[in-house]
């Protein structure tokens, strides 16, 4: 293999630096200390993933209050702090991100806007269609989907993060419910990757995402309505069939609005599976002893899990103080704003030997702790922060996985390294695959 510049994304995801900028000071209370600058915006653009990271290192703990774009936040890491953030109910949702990646990934009306019994009941749906069984059926469509994109490209390179996105849609589209045949999927696709690209960006390329988000909302409701009404067949206990007929906690069907925006939060999360799939190709690529082992049926739950620990995907999860509380001795307001660093509890030394390196055999003696393995949210999924797609992604990962360890492919020269200041970071390259015609 031969490659634009070696540097790659484990070298660049490297142990804390000195914090851009920054200094701390204690906290008047002996607390949670706070940062001496008066706002750390600048730093997180220009430190990107590992904004938290350093300045952990620099105050020594766990957390860290300072300002982000002129709001007090405080910051936090670790599978304590998870443990803080998920249980008891101290945080809801509202104003817990900005509004840049709200209307992108959540908005008005979907299951992670709600609180309490309301979104305990929606976020059920969820978690029922998702069960293993239909995992079982993505995971067939999945293979079905990208067999025919690789045979489509006869043997000419493939960037598995562009590539990727329209077979998870296609995927995910089957499965659901939809007939294909009456969606654009390659608008469909741009559309839905366009929300999770330009989640972490702010100005024109975030405006223009929310437009398309917009449009993309319209049809979802527009093919819920027509579920309803008949003019579309579907099959009776498909996902798509299930949530047009959902009822909410008061027993009330939900708007077209509403089961639209619900439609867009089980379709664009698969599609964004794209990116975990480029960094499992980079990791079989950098690490090849993997392959055997995953041909001989050797824990490919393992290598997933690593991959999914060590690549960036969103960095922070966020919550605001439904209540007053102490912790770590200082006083959390309520209507406090609380940032949970996934990127850094993932690479938690305290946690993880060696966080900075890509073993996946240490999840032989992992204790499975839901608060320390956390790319996709803290807790349990039926009760905590985590994403009820976690299972979807894992299957994916290791469907992909299975695939390339038995696929014949070269890699072409390329630049495998990642920008960890860009939300979620890719391979420069997009990891480029030539698979055999």
């Amino acid at each position: 293999m031969t490659v634009i510049r070696a540097t790659t994304m484990r070298t660049t995801a490297r142990a804390p630096g000195a914090a851009r900028g920054a200094t701390a000071r204690g906290s008047s209370d002996g607390g949670i200390p706070a940062l001496g600058v008066p706002d750390s915006t600048a730093g997180f653009l220009a430190d990107g993933y590992e904004f938290g990271r350093r300045r952990f290192e620099l105050v020594g703990g766990d957390a860290f209050r300072t300002r982000l774009m002129g709001r007090p936040v405080t910051v936090v890491f670790g599978a304590e702090a998870a443990r803080m953030f998920t249980e008891g109910s101290r945080f809801s949702r509202e104003r817990a991100m900005p509004s840049t990646v709200q209307h992108l990934l959540q908005d008005k009306g979907s299951v992670q806007t709600l609180e309490g019994k309301a979104h305990r009941h929606r976020k059920s749906l969820f978690i029922d269609v998702l069960e293993p069984a239909e995992l079982g059926r993505l995971r067939e469509r999945f293979v079905v989907a990208w067999g025919a994109q690789v045979a489509a490209a006869g043997g000419r390179p493939l960037a598995i993060a562009d590539a990727t996105p329209l077979a998870l849609t296609r995927a995910a589209l089957g499965w659901s419910g939809i007939p294909i045949e009456l969606v654009d999927t390659e608008k469909l696709t741009e559309h839905l990757i366009s929300m999770v690209d330009n989640a972490g960006r702010v100005g024109p390329s975030n405006w223009r995402a929310r437009a398309k988000r917009h449009g993309t909302e319209r049809w979802a409701s527009e093919a819920i309505i027509a579920v309803r009404h008949g003019q579309i067949a579907v099959a009776e206990h498909s996902p798509i069939a299930r949530l047009a007929g959902h009822r909410d906690a008061e027993g009330h069907p939900l708007s077209g609005e509403d089961a639209g925006v619900e439609l867009l939060n089980l379709l664009r999360p698969i599609a964004a599976v794209s990116r975990f799939l480029a960094f499992t190709a980079l990791a079989l690529i950098e690490h090849p002893e993997w392959k055997e082992r995953i041909r001989r049926g050797n824990h490919v739950d393992w290598f997933v899990n690593e991959v999914r620990r060590t690549a960036p995907f969103f960095p922070v999860v966020g919550g605001t103080a439904r209540g007053a509380f102490d912790w770590r001795g200082s006083r959390v307001r309520s209507g406090d704003w609380v940032l949970l660093d996934l990127w850094a509890t993932n690479h938690d030394r305290r946690i993880w030997r060696e966080p900075d390196r890509f073993d996946p055999d240490r999840f032989a003696t992992w204790d499975g702790d839901v608060n320390a393995l956390i790319p996709q949210g803290p807790g349990s999924v039926d009760d905590g922060h985590r994403c009820p797609g976690e299972g979807a992604t894992i299957a994916l990962m290791e469907e992909f996985a299975r695939f390339l360890v038995d696929a014949d492919f070269r890699v072409p020269p390329q630049d495998l390294s990642s920008n960890l200041r860009h939300f979620p970071a890719l391979p420069a390259d997009h990891m480029r695959l030539a698979f055999a015609g």
